[in-house]
């Protein structure tokens, strides 16, 4: 029963920083999905795969695993690479290079 402690990335979809900002508590699953035959639906019986905690920061979801014995792995979070322009910087007067067609 060991956990991942992790900050999430921004989806593909998002534009924002919402819900990038807490750290994230996983379970790592105990047993196997299985393909039920008549409806093909995936199904597990491990119900801690479910259970997705969330903290303000790394040391107090280190400290909750210490304090409730779950032996964890911290993963660090990666910055992006560069910071996003907006539609609006395309027309700002101190863009490095003119604006044309």
């Amino acid at each position: 029963m060991a956990a991942r402690i992790y900050k999430p990335a921004k989806t593909a979809m998002q534009s924002g920083h919402a819900k990038t900002k807490d750290w994230v508590l996983e379970y790592e699953p105990e047993e196997p999905r299985v393909v039920e035959s008549l409806m093909g639906w995936t199904s597990s019986g491990d119900m801690k795969s479910q259970l997705r905690l969330r903290f303000a920061s790394e040391a107090e979801a280190v400290a909750y695993c210490q304090r409730h014995g779950i032996p964890c792995q911290v993963f660090e979070a990666k910055q992006p690479a560069r910071r996003g322009l907006s539609y609006a910087d395309n027309f700002a007067y101190t863009r490095r290079a003119p604006w044309t067609h």
